[in-house]
């Protein structure tokens, strides 16, 4: 992969929630969580003023990707959990979520939540993006 990925935000006055496209791995926490703010046959898919801050915020959080993320609108950002923790399931993914710092090629990011690729074969390297083995 060249470049990183494409990042979109979505805002209120209280919250900015981002979405970072090649990252989803369609675990559909968002759109279970709150299918009145998360509709993805709708455009935007996101309408993060259709409920409160601190309901979009705890449903964000579990998006296992990363690729939901959020900041208040006084800069709070998703705090990490801790300990942090690594789960590998059965084809291989490692699901992290912690204070976690992640070598990428463009550059060290710092993240709360990842699945990063268990089989080589992710064309998002570190993270899993259903490429390979591990994400069938």
């Amino acid at each position: 992969m060249s470049g990183e990925s494409a990042q979109k935000a979505y805002r209120t006055e209280s919250i900015m929630v981002s979405f970072e496209t090649r990252r989803c791995l369609h675990a559909a926490e968002c759109v279970r969580g709150l299918p009145e703010v998360f509709d993805p046959a709708r455009r935007p898919w996101i309408q993060p003023d259709r409920t409160t801050a601190e309901h979009l915020a705890e449903v964000v959080r579990r998006c296992p990707s990363g690729a939901l993320q959020y900041e208040l609108a006084e800069g709070a950002r998703e705090a990490a959990e801790h300990p942090t923790t690594i789960t590998r399931n059965a084809t291989g993914q490692l699901t992290v979520r912690g204070e976690l710092s992640v070598d990428t090629p463009q550059g060290v990011r710092v993240e709360t939540r990842v699945v990063l690729c268990g089989c080589g074969h992710s064309r998002l390297q570190p993270y899993c993006d259903h490429a390979g083995p591990c994400g069938q």
